[in-house]
Formats: C-alpha cells, structure tokens, sequence
C-alpha cells in the first residue's frame, strides 16, 4: 500500500528526460557544471578518507565549515554566526528539511510558477498546499507584488523565493527584495530564499535576503559553485531560534552529513575565488552564444537570463513542452519541458548552457532545424 504522500507527488520532470535519453545525446537538460571541483577539494577529499576521517560528525556540520559558512554572510548581517548555520546533504535536503520544520497540515505556501520542481511537492510532503505565485515572461519572470496580495490568506505560512532563478535566469533586482520583505513582515511569513546560483551572474551582484529580514531562511549549496554536484553538500542559514528545531528535522533526514566532503568543501573554499570567476566568464561566453542562436531560431523568444546558466525560451508553435521536449530528444537532444516548472512553463523549454561549447553548437544547431520546420508547418 502507497502512502497518500507519494501518489501526489511525480517524477521530476528534469529526470525523466535525462533518464530517458540515449547514451550519445546532447545534454542540455540538466544543471551541472562540466567543471572539476578545485584541485585542493579532491585532494583534501581522498586525504580525509584514507587518513581515517570517515566517521559521524555533529549532525549540523563540523564547526570550523560552520564558522567559514558564517564569515561568508557576516557582511550581510555581522551578528551572524555558526549558530546560524547548519551543514546539508545538498541544497535539497535542506529545502526538504526547512518545508518540514515550518509548514504544518492545512498551511499553505507561495511558490514560484514557474519554479524549481521540488518547493511544490515539499509543501504537500509536509501536508501544506502549494499556492502558485506567476512569473511571466512579459514582466521579465519578476513577481508581481499585486497577485501576491490576492494570494495571500490568513493559511499562508511562508513565500519561497529563488533568485537568482531556476529556471528563467532572473536575478531580482534590490528594490524587488525589499518589497518581498516588506510584504512578507506585514502578512507575518516566513522567506524562504533558494540562493544556490548567488555566484553566478553577469550583470552585477545578486541581492540576498539575509540581513534583510529577520524571517529569512537562506538554502545554499556547493554543488554549482565548487562544482561537486555528485557529493551532495550544501547548507542553511536560519535565525538561531529556528536552528536547533531545523536541525532536528535534518537528523532525521540524514543524521550529518559526509566528514569527509566536508574537508574538501574547507579546502576549496580556500581557493575557490579565481575558479569560480573562470567559470563565470566562460558561463557568460556560453549565454552569449545561447541567445545569439535562439534569437535566430524561427517562432523563438528568449528574455536574457541575468544569472544561473539556463535560458528559458518560449516556442510559438502549437504543441506541449513534453511533445517539443521528446521529438528533440529522438533527434538527439535532452531539453527539460518547461511545464516541469509550473503551467506557466508551457510552450517553454529549459536549455542549460553548463555544456560545452562544442555541444552547445550541435544541439542548439539541432533545435533551429527542429524550429525551422514547426514554423515552416504553421504557414
């Protein structure tokens, strides 16, 4: 017998078509860098497990990576500290563990539509309803602060965010955060704030929510800025009241995380800077290319992501995300349907520019030949 909790839930959109894709396909479909982790992390990682480092440690993450997480947001709030700051099996598990911790049965919760796949179903998880909040592509994926007012009820427990986003790459300008954070202080909510591509912009800084509001809670990870997707490590930043019931959720979820990715993370952090402004750079290089072939392909609009590495372009032709995303996978190329997202992801795909150059060409090349032709067939 299946509990009623996972019959409303599905499969990630995102990794059903990468699961369903043959071996020599174009990948532009999953969010993952085609970066090494910094050569000091891989060394510390394989020193930590043959030195012995390979045991339990404090369920919230040992306290030196706590400390060095906290340095990182005391210029956002300097009273910030490793009481702050719990260490997470990925960003994810940290979602999950906020979602379980703050929403209780008959709450409801403001999600971004379109939005990551998983705030919807972590809401339901914890017996909450989701509550969908539009971003459109005609007010560039920014919220609109007047559907937030009509979507608000004396249920609602929290509004997530995520900025820079996945997937439109919108990055929410300063005066949008402060209206965020003044329209949750005045319905009581809780923030809950996806900041896992903070480093990644190009067209200035992203605007965080710590120190901000004293609602905040701020979910990060090290998978896309040390690129380490595969060792599953991130972290939160919470008001200290709300650390020790969060960490109590996490426990039960994964009792701590790795040690011994977790000397790695301390490592690379050590020099993280230059690679991560290299792989910036070549991130910017790639939209570049990314919009300059999109802008070409016929029945095609794209809105310039400002952060993150995807772009989220709408087709004009009349059939579904998923009917557009499994024809251009039989010709060779993973894409993610944009209604994975939300509904209003529809006559959306989501290409992600973590690829290289080379396959960038092919599949983007593939794409204008595939849009070509539905255009050509709407005449």
């Amino acid at each position: 017998m299946v509990a009623e909790r996972a019959r409303q839930i599905e499969i990630s959109g995102i990794r059903r078509m990468f699961e369903g894709a043959p071996p020599d396909a174009v990948n532009l479909g999953l969010g993952e860098p085609d970066f090494d982790p910094p050569p000091a992390a891989i060394e510390a990682l394989c020193r930590a497990v043959r030195d012995g480092r390979n045991h339990y440690g404090p369920s919230a993450g040992l306290p030196e990576l706590r400390e060095k997480i906290a340095e990182r947001y005391r210029d956002r709030a300097p009273a910030t500290g490793r009481e702050n700051v719990i260490v997470t099996g990925s960003g994810s598990e940290g979602l999950a563990a906020v979602a379980l911790t703050l929403y209780d049965t008959g709450d409801e919760v403001l999600v971004p539509n379109p939005g990551f796949v998983l705030y919807a179903p972590h809401a339901r998880l914890a017996g909450a309803t989701p509550v969908p909040y539009s971003l459109t592509e005609r007010r560039r994926y920014l919220p609109d602060l007047d559907e937030l007012e009509r979507r608000v009820t004396s249920r609602t427990r929290a509004i997530v965010v995520n900025s820079p986003s996945n997937p439109t790459g919108t990055v929410f300008p300063r005066a949008t955060v402060d209206r965020l954070v003044d329209f949750a202080d005045r319905h009581d909510l809780t923030v809950v704030s996806d900041e896992v591509y903070e480093e990644i912009v190009y067209d200035g800084p992203a605007t965080s929510f710590w120190g901000r509001s004293d609602r905040a809670i701020i979910v990060n990870s090290f998978s896309k800025t040390l690129a380490m997707t595969g060792w599953r490590i991130g972290f939160l930043v919470a008001p200290r009241a709300l650390v020790p019931e969060i960490n109590k959720v996490h426990y039960h979820l994964m009792a701590c995380p790795s040690t011994p990715v977790q000397l790695a993370v301390l490592a690379g952090l050590a020099e993280s800077d230059g690679a991560m402004r290299e792989m910036v750079r070549e991130f910017r290089a790639r939209r570049t290319l990314v919009l300059r072939r999109l802008r070409s392909a016929p029945g095609v609009t794209v809105v310039p992501p400002a952060g993150a590495f995807y772009a989220f372009p709408r087709f004009a032709w009349q059939k579904s995300s998923a009917e557009t995303a499994g024809e251009l996978l039989a010709r060779g190329v993973i894409t993610t349907p944009g209604d994975a997202f939300g509904p209003l992801g529809a006559s959306h795909l989501r290409l992600s520019f973590a690829a290289s150059r080379a396959d960038l060409h092919r599949g983007l090349s593939i794409l204008g030949e595939y849009a070509a032709e539905q255009s050509g067939a709407r005449r």
